[in-house]
């Protein structure tokens, strides 16, 4: 659908994920709008013969496959290096997109110009909240109320809720720090201007880069909750490879260390650096308790 002019690029980057790609997919195809798009699909050497798949069932889709895993930032700048679209939208293969999502949040960010990104609400397959759809950035403070549970024990305080913002109503339409890359709806001049993802995150943390500096840029960042997807988040395994793991608390540091280590003391960045360091050992620990007590 992409004759004429584009409303908006559907950028999808599949690694291993074919079925769950491919329900994607065609939850794009079923959206119920005016607006004009194209599906970028991005393969990471996924080897399960899902680019052949869509070429014979979507051949309207433009297919990019990668010879290894590039990972997640890469692979999206690749999709928005072939884009044509007036916005951007990151989408993850494990999503559905329910029938009016792109109507409604297409229409929202031409009515808000002054929104560089914006966010849908995203559930779980359960129905429960996605906490990830609206968050703070993680300060050193709100990372430790975070990691320690505060937020927990203190869910309507915005003191102690600082990263997923479990204080706000997840009903209403608000400006928010960042979104989550599982739904990313960005205009192509906020693009422009800070450039794509950031490709030192491999799988982690370039969604909140991102954010970062598009707010930093002037932009106002929205999560617009009057329409949603659903989100089959860690649907492929409970079991966490060493990668995912290591990904995950690398893209902790490489945060800290761009944003925020010049703006807080010696002691601050230490005691954020050991904190990580400590998490990921435990995290590590605890996926090597679960192998044992499969195998």
């Amino acid at each position: 659908m992409n004759a004429g002019r584009v409303d908006v690029s559907i950028i999808i980057v599949n690694y291993k994920t074919r079925q769950l790609t491919l329900d994607a997919i065609e939850s794009v195809y079923r959206s119920d709008t005016a607006y004009r798009y194209e599906i970028i699909l991005v393969d990471n050497a996924s080897g399960d013969g899902l680019l052949d798949e869509v070429a014979e069932r979507y051949p309207e889709v433009v297919r990019v496959a990668n010879d290894e895993n590039v990972g997640y930032a890469r692979a999206n700048n690749q999709g928005m290096e072939a884009a044509q679209g007036r916005y951007i939208l990151l989408l993850n293969s494990d999503t559905i997109v329910n029938l009016d999502t792109m109507d409604v949040m297409l229409r929202f960010m031409d009515e808000n110009t002054e929104v560089g990104a914006s966010g849908c609400k995203i559930v779980l397959p359960d129905g429960r909240l996605d906490k990830a759809c609206k968050r703070g950035f993680p300060t050193p403070s709100a990372s430790f109320y975070y990691a320690f549970g505060f937020s927990r024990l203190f869910p309507n305080k915005p003191r102690f809720n600082g990263y997923q913002l479990g204080h706000l109503d997840p009903d209403v339409s608000q400006p928010i720090d960042c979104l989550v890359g599982a739904f990313m709806l960005v205009r192509r001049e906020a693009v422009e201007q800070v450039g794509g993802l950031d490709e030192t995150f491999f799988m982690y943390g370039e969604d909140i880069d991102w954010c970062y500096r598009i707010k930093e840029a002037g932009w106002e960042i929205w999560y617009h909750p009057l329409v949603q997807i659903t989100h089959y988040k860690g649907a492929s395994s409970r079991r966490k490879p060493f990668k995912i793991v290591y990904e995950f608390h690398r893209a902790m540091y490489l945060f800290h260390r761009k944003h925020y280590a010049a703006k807080y003391s010696p002691f601050t960045n230490l005691a954020v650096y050991a904190g990580i360091g400590l998490k990921l050992g435990l995290a590590l620990a605890r996926n090597q308790l679960k192998r044992m007590g499969g195998s």
